[in-house]
């Protein structure tokens, strides 16, 4: 049986960097060498390539412009590899992961993103093992199909679905989740595969990659005490076209007239608020509560258990479609890659 040929596209981030020995100063690694200095990766059954932007930035960098680089890379690469495995640093790899997820429709072949949180040449790096399992999980496949065809995360000994997830240590090795929905693979002795919450494309499909992304949208958490004039002043800025809106709990924010009437304005000025929760896990449930009741009158809406990362990159993506508003809605507030329940 032929081996799984898989890219490897190095954007920047901590798991491209190695110490020197002598000075302890960080280095960019140079992954064109990257069999010699992993051989570990020879014992997997696959053929490697590598790629890399032109200049690797820090993930706290990364833009739209990012990831349509990202995105063509894998659409110049798609008939010629089974697999590919994105380089990313942690900080903002939930963000990208869920844009790809959007950006790269009827993808029927798997896109791992992983990093780590120490340099590559560290003694104690966690990142050998998630690169060498992020390769090998790119290359899985059963009757000549790959198992996982998605955008996905892998870090520290689990794979999740890309829009499921979000960074949540900033230290430790574990330092991503994904609350509303399970991990797709378990890492230990065995790859343990989830098979029942894959995400299984209907049909096989060309790729389709979208590469306009519509920036003009903000993310708004509100908080105890927030003023009429700061809203006034975000809701009547310049271009904007979508708020992801961080409210409490359920969905809930204050019913004061002033705050209602402000996102009532903006909604009516053709600004689409999408209400998710401050809370990590969990779902919006507009009306479950008086305080959310008249968002939903309003028409805010309803995130469901959509992560903030998913929420402003599926805004940025739905906005640039040109939808009307009835459909826009709609379309939101639907699965279209596995980023909704």
């Amino acid at each position: 049986m032929k081996k799984p040929n898989i890219l490897l596209i190095y954007t920047g981030g901590t798991i491209g960097m190695i110490k020197d020995p002598k000075t302890k100063a960080l280095r960019a690694f140079d992954f064109g060498h990257l069999i010699e200095k992993i051989p570990e990766l020879n014992l997997l059954d696959c053929h490697i390539n590598t790629t890399s932007f032109e200049n690797p930035i820090d993930s706290s960098n990364m833009n739209t412009e990012h990831w349509v680089k990202c995105a063509e890379i894998i659409e110049d690469n798609y008939k010629d590899f089974d697999g590919f495995v994105v380089l990313h640093g942690s900080d903002t790899m939930s963000y990208t992961a869920s844009a790809l997820s959007f950006m790269l429709e009827e993808l029927n072949k798997p896109v791992v993103l992983t990093g780590s949180q120490l340099p590559i040449g560290d003694l104690r790096t966690d990142a050998k093992e998630n690169l060498i399992t992020a390769i090998q999980i790119a290359s899985l496949t059963e009757k000549g199909k790959p198992v996982i065809q998605e955008v996905t995360l892998y870090f520290e000994y689990k794979l999740y679905r890309g829009n499921r997830t979000t960074k949540i240590n900033a230290e430790h090795f574990e330092a991503f989740t994904s609350l509303n929905y399970p991990e797709l693979i378990e890492s230990g002795v065995h790859l343990n595969i989830n098979r029942d919450v894959l995400y299984k494309p209907l049909a096989k499909k060309k790729l389709r990659v979208h590469k306009v992304l519509n920036t003009n949208v903000v993310i708004l958490k509100l908080f105890p005490g927030i003023s009429e004039s700061i809203l006034r002043s975000i809701l009547e800025s310049e271009n904007l076209q979508g708020i992801v809106l961080e409210t409490y709990g359920a969905g809930n924010t204050s019913d004061e007239k002033w705050f209602v009437d402000l996102l009532k304005v903006a909604i009516k000025k053709g600004i689409h608020i999408i209400n998710v929760t401050q809370c990590s896990g969990g779902s919006v449930l507009m009306g479950q509560y008086q305080s959310s009741a008249q968002l939903k009158k309003i028409g805010v809406i309803s995130g469901k258990d959509i992560t903030t990362e998913a929420a402003i990159t599926k805004l940025m993506y739905l906005l640039s479609l040109n939808l009307s508003k009835k459909s826009f809605k709609n379309v939101f507030q639907t699965a279209i890659r596995g980023e909704i329940t």
